[in-house]
């Protein structure tokens, strides 16, 4: 048998069920590796493990006591650290909210909890989930587990490492622009972004509102499938939530007779030629296994980063308002009371953040809101209504989940608009509010390239189902 911490959770729950092995075996082997690693890798910028172990135990017990088990109980997991977990410490990656203490559950953690899970630690994360290499953390960056020298992706940049590091069996994270499926993508990972408004966002930090998602980061679309359907589900503390039918995981992965939509901004000029070449093998593969491959025009592309890119620091600057060294967090008293504000914020937030709060206010302020944010808004709509219409003729969309692989550190830190790019084919997706999932497609050994999965709303069964049969053709082709 494999070492416990690289099992997958279904093969995990499997051998927990027939008695093979004790939820305390499965956490003491991630909590050794978490010892082992994580001082190199820094996945983890806080774990418990008396608590873990307090949990497996009473899991154990359960499944000693032939108690109805859900999937997850028992099995180790970590949360980003903009998740609250009450009595435990939450940063969201800010010096502004170091040693927070979360006061309450937020819904997901909850559900996850309810289920028996082990909730192993907090993962690292970009501060306020702004970036997309991890480089942004104020604890420190998160490295790639299979090169040190490249980034892991962002801003789930922990929880991805931390699942393809076999730190855990799976992780949360949160997508606000592609914040899960870019990390998966770069990691070798899955990633699933969900229907806005599939989960709570209920004690999740803001960064925001109308665009942040929570979702899994696995190792396999079955485990994907069976996190995502413990979390889900309409919240009466999040208005949000929809009561849409819940997700059923099911079993019927096939490609046959679907018609897949292929951009031509797939093979655009700033697709690295490697990711080119991968998604290209992929959609070979899919096509050999009985879809039809269509050519499409990704809607709104471009306009849809601009979008992005006005609409989220507008948020941002909303939302992190209440960080103002008087309430909570870093405070520095001052007088008059206006320097207490000012150098809680200046000292609290890093370069990024106070660059898209800037941008936000800028774009929200009398005089330019009209020019920016309502023009915005409306080309929102557009791109709502156009992706509407791009999947009334075809099943789903496939892209590259990002232009390129993993990148050297530093490489795009101090270039704000090449690290944007990073987002070019995940952002309108969040705009959009569609579900979309990223999974490793390169079966050549070399640094991972990710394919993505884009879904009419609420089906995240049907582009589950085409990810887990590609995954099975390519793993038997491997």
């Amino acid at each position: 048998m494999k070492p416990l911490n690289q099992l997958t959770i279904s093969s995990a729950r499997a051998l927990l069920d027939a008695g093979d092995i004790s939820s305390r075996e499965l956490t003491e082997e991630c909590l050794k590796q978490i010892q082992s690693l994580d001082g190199a890798l820094h996945a983890f910028v806080g774990t418990y493990p008396e608590d873990a172990l307090a949990s497996a135990d009473r899991a154990d017990s359960r499944l000693a006591d032939s108690a109805p088990l859900g999937p997850l109980d028992g099995i180790p997991l970590g949360i980003k650290d903009n998740m609250l977990l009450q009595g435990k410490p939450c940063s969201a990656g800010s010096k502004i909210l170091y040693n927070h203490i979360a006061a309450y559950d937020s819904t997901a953690v909850r559900k996850l909890t309810d289920g028996g899970a082990v909730i192993l630690g907090r993962t690292n994360m970009d501060e306020f989930a702004m970036g997309s290499s991890t480089e942004r953390s104020a604890f420190g960056p998160t490295k790639h587990p299979r090169d040190p020298e490249r980034v892991p992706g962002g801003s789930s940049g922990g929880s991805a490492a931390a699942v393809a590091a076999d730190l855990c069996l799976g992780a949360l994270g949160s997508d606000t622009g592609g914040s899960i499926r870019q990390p998966a993508s770069l990691c070798g990972v899955v990633g699933l972004k969900p229907t806005y408004g599939r989960v709570s966002r209920y004690g999740l930090m803001a960064m925001a509102s109308s665009l942040d998602q929570i979702g899994p980061l696995t190792k396999t679309v079955d485990d994907a499938a069976l996190l995502f359907a413990a979390i889900q589900g309409s919240d009466p503390r999040d208005q949000t939530t929809s009561d849409h039918e819940p997700f059923v995981p099911v079993d019927k992965p096939s490609l046959k007779g679907l018609r897949i939509g292929l951009p031509r901004q797939a093979h655009g000029e700033g697709v690295e030629a490697r990711v080119r070449e991968q998604i290209d093998a992929a959609v070979e593969v899919m096509r050999e296994s009985g879809a039809e491959i269509v050519d499409i025009e990704l809607p709104y592309m471009d306009e849809a980063l601009a979008v992005y890119y006005v609409l989220m620091p507008c948020e941002v600057s909303a939302n992190l308002a209440r960080f103002d060294g008087m309430r909570y967090g870093l405070r520095k008293a001052a007088l008059p009371i206006f320097d207490t504000y000012a150098q809680s914020r200046a000292q609290g937030f890093g370069l990024e953040v106070k660059r898209r709060i800037l941008l936000g206010t800028f774009a929200l302020s009398s005089g330019y809101i009209d020019a920016y944010y309502l023009r915005a808004k409306k080309v929102q709509t557009l791109i709502r209504r156009a992706y509407e219409k791009a999947l009334g003729e075809v099943d789903m969309i496939v892209t590259p989940t990002a232009p390129n692989t993993a990148f050297r550190f530093g490489e795009k830190l101090n270039d704000p608009l090449a690290m944007y790019l990073e987002d070019v084919f995940t952002v309108s997706i969040n705009v959009a509010g569609l579900p979309a999932v990223s999974i490793p497609c390169q079966t050549d050994g070399g640094m991972p390239v990710g394919i993505q999965f884009i879904g009419r709303w609420f089906d995240e069964a049907g582009i589950l189902e085409a990810a887990k049969a590609l995954e099975t053709k390519l793993t038997e082709r491997s």
